[in-house]
């Protein structure tokens, strides 16, 4: 069989699920994966032979809607390999856009603490891009304080981790003062979980993605609150936001008493992220 056969059979097998464009490009990257080459050695030399003894436990696991992340333990950010599993939530290519703004921003921060770090990739990437800043993060999950501690022996980023709740004991977890809080919380609302496609609603953890209909700032209030203790005068509050929400979460920061509020948008043009200052 050849890369390309494999492609085409994979491919057909994940179609109902994805339709044709995406099964495709999920089957490239996996049949790369399985074959242990770059996708543009793929692309490029799809004729050649191809034999994985993992290929039929891989595929049946993809049609089953698992991410091809979790399946192959690993995913890229920010330009480099982060292991991901099941409970921790799959780093997003729109979370790479505030880790982008946020080395830009506080290059001559001291010290940056990450609330809600996952799988550590916002908190490895400031370590690695900001090597003179001392990076805090937090995290309530024993699955993903693991694999945060995982990625950053591995990256060899330099990373204080400690277990805290983002709605509670924040402060108390953390007495250091900080010059700038970063956080992609949980953001999407209930009411959206039915129309999630569901390979994210049926995989990806619940506690990292939904927040209740009648309270879903909840994070950003919380943080917000905890950051009127925890950051020095002037420092900067950095969120990723749920787009259909910036406008609650710019009154609530207004009414905490944070200042210069900014919101950006991400490369789809939908309100992603936000920056503040403490007054």
């Amino acid at each position: 069989m050849t890369r390309r056969d494999a492609v085409n059979r994979l491919t057909a097998r994940l179609v109902p699920l994805y339709g044709e464009r995406e099964a495709r490009a999920i089957a490239r990257n996996t049949v790369a994966e399985l074959a242990g080459i770059p996708l543009s050695a793929l692309l490029t030399d799809p004729g050649a032979e191809f034999a994985a003894e993992r290929s039929e436990e891989v595929a049946e696991r993809l049609a089953a809607g698992e991410p091809l992340q979790y399946v192959v333990g690993h995913t890229e950010f920010y330009g480099r390999r982060f292991a991901v599993r099941a409970g921790v939530l799959i780093p997003r290519p729109e979370t790479e856009e505030l880790v982008d703004r946020v080395l830009r921003g506080e290059r001559g921060s001291r010290r940056i603490l990450d609330v809600g770090t996952g799988s550590g990739c916002i908190a490895a990437s400031l370590a690695l891009g900001l090597p003179d800043a001392e990076i805090f993060a937090a995290d309530i999950s024993d699955d993903a304080l693991a694999v945060a501690a995982e990625n950053f022996r591995t990256l060899d980023a330099r990373v204080t981790l400690r277990k805290a709740d983002a709605l509670g004991g924040l402060a108390e977890a953390f007495p250091e003062r900080f010059d700038a809080i970063v956080s992609n919380p949980p953001y999407v609302p209930e009411s959206d979980r039915a129309e999630m496609h569901p390979n994210v609603r049926d995989h990806e953890p619940a506690v990292a993605l939904f927040v209740p209909d009648d309270d879903r700032i909840r994070f950003y209030r919380a943080i917000a609150q905890a950051g009127r203790r925890m950051l020095v005068p002037g420092g900067r509050l950095w969120f990723e936001i749920y787009e259909h929400a910036a406008d609650e979460i710019v009154r609530m920061l207004e009414g905490e008493r944070y200042t210069d509020i900014a919101v950006h948008r991400d490369l789809f043009d939908k309100p992603r992220m936000i920056c503040c200052r403490l007054k």
